[in-house]
């Protein structure tokens, strides 16, 4: 049985008709969605952004320079991207990235023909969430993607690199002074071996999509 996202082309235009009813678009974004966003690297940054908690969804709401919101959730779910199956002992990096709203996340293995994505995933911030410092929000975003792919990690040969625009999470490892929710990360990520690597918010385009 073919459970991507492509081989639903066709059932979701049967779905997804600009007619259906507002409840039953609320249905799909409740209850269909969520099973297949890890294959979506724009479903929380744009369901965040524009369906705000407890609204009714409208698939007609109009967004400047763009698709409706609903439409633009549509055209990735009809999009599959290229997944990698895991293998232990290729390279493997971990990029992630922090908005004022959602978190972003990609599994990468780095084989004989280029960097192949494992898995994507997202999700919104917490409501208490919200109110981190960037530097916390970035952190989050770390220890919420390792805590997602530990079983992989856990499982590899050497050790694997995590990606980030924050340069000072790089020395977060070896930081003295903690506040008790960094020291609790601290104490999770101390279970896995990896190095924190800055890198350019201007070239983290694929994390930052999510």
């Amino acid at each position: 049985m073919d459970l991507s996202p492509s081989s639903y082309h066709d059932s979701l235009e049967e779905l997804w008709d600009e007619e259906e009813e507002p409840e039953d678009i609320e249905t799909v974004m409740r209850v269909v969605i969520p099973v297949y966003h890890q294959y979506l690297d724009v479903f929380s940054k744009v369901k965040a952004e524009k369906f705000p908690p407890h609204c009714t969804y409208d698939h007609h709401t109009e967004l400047e320079g763009s698709l409706p919101p609903f439409y633009q959730i549509k055209e990735a779910f009809t999009i599959a991207p290229i997944l990698s199956h895991f293998d232990p002992p290729l390279p493997t990096i971990v990029e992630t990235d922090a908005s004022d709203y959602a978190l972003g996340a990609v599994l990468s293995q780095i084989s004989d023909s280029g960097k192949h994505p494992i898995a994507f995933d997202s999700r919104k911030l917490l409501p208490a969430e919200l109110n981190y410092e960037i530097h916390d929000k970035e952190l989050l975003g770390i220890v919420w993607a390792l805590k997602r792919w530990r079983a992989f990690l856990l499982s590899l040969s050497s050790s694997f690199e995590v990606l980030t625009d924050h340069s000072s999470l790089q020395y977060f490892m070896s930081s003295k002074i903690l506040t008790g929710c960094q020291a609790r990360w601290a104490e999770f990520l101390s279970e896995l071996h990896f190095s924190i690597t800055y890198r350019s918010g201007r070239l983290d385009t694929l994390s930052d999509a999510l």
